[in-house]
C-alpha cells in the first residue's frame, strides 16, 4: 500500500515538475516575465451528466487557482449543448477574454470556436479533450492511449487465465479521447487468443442512461455469456452493473472503469467493478491553471511534448499527464492523494469495507 501510494505522489510531484521546469524545446521557456494580467480567462466545461468531476473537483481547483493567482476568469457549463457552447464562447469573446479553456462536445463544433477565437486574438486550449482538425495553442490532458491500456490490463487481470467473452462499452463516437481508450484496450487485450470479442457499441454522449439500455440489449444478445465487460468510465460501468445485477450476475462478471469516482470507487469496495483510472481531476486542473495564468500574462506554456492532430495535419504542443490504475487492493491511494474526501467515499454501507481497505 505505501508503494502504491508513493506511485501516486511520484505521478503527480512529476507532473507538477514537468510544468514547473523550462519544458521541452517547444515550450519557448512557458516564461511569463513576471507580468500582470492583461485579459481574462474563459474556460467552459462540457456537461454535468458525463462525469462528476466537471463540476465536484475540476471547476473547484480552478477557481481556486485562478483567485490565489488574482486573475480574472469566467468558468461555465456548456450542459452537454455543442450550440450552448458555442454561445458562451461568443459572450466570453465579447466579455474580453484573452485566453479560452474548452472541452469539447465534438471535434467540429470545438474547432469552429477555436477559429472564431483565434480571428480574435483570443488563444485558446484544449483541455482534456483533443479537437481534432481544432487550432489549440496546448492541449492538456493525460495519455488516452495509456489510459486505455491500464483498463486493458485491469480487465486481463481480473479474468485471471481463463478463457473470455468480452463486450466494450465504449464512450461517445464524438469524443477523441474515447476513440484513444478503446484503441488502448484492444492494444493489450487483442493480443490475448483466449479472448473473444462477443459484442462493441459506443454510448452517444456518455449518456449514462443511454448506457444501461444499450448494455442491456448487448447483454441480451449474446444470452447472457460475457464473462468481462469492458466500460469506458465509472459511468458507464454503473449502468452495467445495474443490469448484472439484475442478473445476479453483479461481482462475477469483472467490469472496467475510469475517473475514479466515489461511485466507481465504492463499487470497486463492494466487489461489483474490478478497476479504475485515476486521472486526478485536481491535478489536470493545477495543470490548465497553470498553463492560462501564463498565458493571460503574454507567455507560452510549457509543454512536454506534442500529439499529432490527423485531421488537422499538425502537432499540437502539449501537456500530458500520468493515469494510475487502481483496484482494490489500492483505493486508499486515491484518499492519500488528495483526491477524495474519506468523508465522501466511507458512507453508510461503504464505511465497514473503507475500514477492511485501511482507509478512515
Amino acid at each position: 500500500m505505501k508503494r502504491t501510494r508513493n506511485l501516486v505522489l511520484a505521478t503527480l510531484m512529476g507532473a507538477s515538475l514537468a510544468l514547473s521546469a523550462c519544458g521541452s524545446s517547444d515550450s519557448g521557456g512557458g516564461s511569463d516575465g513576471g507580468g500582470k494580467a492583461s485579459g481574462k480567462i474563459g474556460v467552459i466545461l462540457p456537461d454535468t451528466k458525463s462525469s462528476v468531476r466537471w463540476e465536484s473537483a475540476d471547476r473547484p481547483a480552478l477557481e481556486k487557482a485562478f483567485k490565489d493567482a488574482g486573475v480574472d476568469y469566467d468558468i461555465q457549463n456548456a450542459e452537454g449543448s455543442a450550440d450552448k457552447m458555442a454561445t458562451i464562447a461568443d459572450g466570453m469573446i465579447t466579455d474580453g477574454v484573452t485566453v479560452l479553456a474548452i472541452v469539447n462536445l465534438d471535434s467540429d463544433s470545438g474547432a469552429a470556436i477555436e477559429e472564431k477565437a483565434a480571428k480574435q486574438g483570443v488563444k485558446t486550449i484544449d483541455y482534456d479533450r483533443l479537437t481534432l482538425g481544432g487550432s489549440a495553442d496546448v492541449y492538456i490532458s493525460y495519455d488516452n492511449g495509456k489510459v486505455g491500456a491500464l483498463q486493458g490490463a485491469g480487465l486481463e487481470k481480473c479474468l485471471g487465465d481463463k478463457a473470455a467473452n468480452i463486450i466494450y462499452l465504449n464512450g461517445s463516437p464524438t469524443d477523441n479521447n474515447a476513440t484513444l481508450f478503446s484503441q488502448g484496450a484492444h492494444s493489450v487485450l487483442d493480443k490475448q487468443a483466449k479472448y473473444k470479442k462477443v459484442a462493441e457499441q459506443a454510448v452517444p454522449d456518455w449518456d449514462n442512461d443511454k448506457a444501461v439500455t444499450i448494455f442491456e440489449q448487448l447483454y441480451t444478445k449474446v444470452n447472457g455469456k460475457v464473462d468481462g465487460v469492458y466500460a469506458a468510465n465509472d459511468g458507464l460501468a454503473g449502468g452495467v452493473i445495474s443490469i448484472l445485477k439484475k442478473n445476479g450476475q453483479a461481482g462475477k462478471v469483472p467490469v472496467t472503469g475510469q475517473d475514479a469516482t466515489v461511485e466507481g470507487l465504492q463499487n470497486i469496495l463492494a466487489g461489483d467493478q474490478c478497476m479504475t483510472i485515476q486521472k486526478s481531476a485536481t491535478g489536470q486542473a493545477g495543470a490548465l491553471a497553470k498553463a492560462a495564468i501564463t498565458m493571460v500574462k503574454g507567455g507560452k506554456a510549457d509543454t512536454t511534448g506534442t500529439v499529432k492532430d490527423d485531421t488537422g495535419k499538425r502537432d499540437v504542443p502539449a501537456i500530458l499527464l500520468d493515469p494510475v490504475a487502481i483496484d482494490k487492493s489500492n483505493v486508499k491511494a486515491v484518499i492519500d492523494s488528495g483526491d477524495m474526501k474519506a468523508a465522501d467515499l466511507c458512507t453508510g454501507p461503504y464505511a465497514k469495507m473503507c475500514a477492511d481497505a485501511g482507509i478512515s
